[in-house]
């Protein structure tokens, strides 16, 4: 019997194939994939394998976390305030924010916040025990702390810390919390099942991960040796200072955990994009297209590997010539997404006239794709 259940539209029968063969071939454990054109049709909408117990089936209904691909929420936010005239990208955060404004800050912009390159990607003295689930502590933390860089003059990925940057500016102009803000003027009126802080009512639908276990003959990354060579190091705070948030925890669940925290599946991941395609679009063709114009490229300080950001989102990142799993994730020149951690991937292309989704409970290596995610995105596109 088949692994992958639901429905696909004839012409990305090679997709569904690519999304068997995950689990064949590849060692998919539980995984779900959708595809909406952008007339809002859902073209793919499949799902197969288990939970990582090995027995609970992945229904339709199956939830996980997906990691940074929750930064693309945080980020929608932020752009549908300044489509609203809120929120101005190229106003320095401390009109907002005036905490921020210290310690080499100042001068920072919001348009700096959204392509990571505010300066403040981590924390330099240990966060107080569960210090990420309280959202106000953390945010209050980055405000004091001294930029790692001059903001402005180079990006380095603000892995976590992204959430409470772009997601304090969302708190402060709008008054509500991330969570309620992306959920009463998104993702509820487009019945979008992405979560900034999920109902307990929900906790029965959440598959947990498997972390990913490295193979002892596995290349390292830089960013993994620069991680291991110094704890006290940028990579190794970014990393690990995180007051021992554990993401699969209940209380994280619920948390307003803007870079990392968010929980969904395809079907979520696909239509959040959706709200960028087509003539029912929720934001400006402006704001669309400062999503997909690059702010940021080049050496990632974080990362130690080329990296490009549009405002607030990934771009087409090509680092398949580099050793080390994860270092890559390739999508259509004028598309724009996110990867999260492990694998797991949203994104919207006009050209191609698709949004995408993939999640999955079992996490491959690095912080971008792995071969699974990729071999979806490159049939999805072949089919096309």
């Amino acid at each position: 019997m088949s692994a992958v259940q639901g429905h696909y539209d004839p012409a990305f029968r090679k997709l569904r194939d690519a999304f068997e063969q995950n689990f064949t071939v590849r060692g998919e454990c539980g995984a779900s994939l959708c595809i909406q054109d952008s007339q809002g049709r859902t073209l793919v909408d499949l799902w197969g394998g288990t939970h990582t117990d090995g027995t609970t089936p992945w229904t339709r209904d199956t939830l996980s976390i997906v990691f940074s691909c929750t930064k693309a929420a945080t980020a929608l936010c932020a752009h549908l305030l300044i489509d609203r005239g809120l929120l101005d990208p190229n106003a320095k955060v401390a009109h907002y924010w005036p905490e921020f404004g210290a310690n080499g800050k100042e001068n920072t912009t919001v348009r700096d916040m959204l392509g990571h390159r505010s300066g403040v990607p981590a924390l330099r003295d240990p966060v107080q025990p569960n210090g990420f689930l309280d959202f106000e502590y953390t945010a209050g933390r980055l405000a004091e702390e001294t930029a790692f860089w001059t903001p402005g003059t180079a990006h380095g990925y603000h892995m976590i810390t992204f959430g409470w940057t772009v997601g304090e500016l969302v708190r402060r102009v709008s008054g509500k919390s991330l969570g309620q803000f992306f959920r009463d003027e998104i993702a509820a009126p487009r019945g979008i099942d992405f979560h900034i802080g999920l109902p307990k009512s929900d906790f029965n639908r959440v598959s947990k991960l498997q972390t990913f276990q490295p193979n002892p003959n596995d290349t390292p990354s830089d960013f993994v040796k620069a991680m291991m060579a110094d704890p006290t190091g940028l990579q190794a705070l970014a990393f690990g200072n995180t007051g021992g948030w554990y993401f699969d925890s209940p209380e994280s669940w619920q948390a307003d955990i803007g870079g990392a925290g968010g929980i969904s599946n395809a079907r979520g991941l696909a239509a959040m994009f959706r709200t960028t395609l087509g003539e029912d679009a929720l934001f400006s063709k402006a704001r669309i297209n400062a999503m997909r114009t690059p702010v940021s490229e080049g050496d990632d300080l974080t990362l130690c590997i080329p990296t490009r950001f549009g405002e607030g989102f990934m771009l087409s990142i090509d680092n398949q010539k580099l050793d080390g799993e994860g270092n890559s994730a390739v999508i259509g020149k004028r598309a724009f997404g996110h990867v999260g951690m492990g694998g797991s991937l949203g994104f919207s292309d006009s050209e191609a006239g698709f949004s995408f989704g993939y999640s999955m409970n079992k996490m491959g290596g690095g912080i971008l794709l792995n071969d699974r995610g990729q071999s979806l995105v490159d049939a999805a596109y072949a089919c096309v």
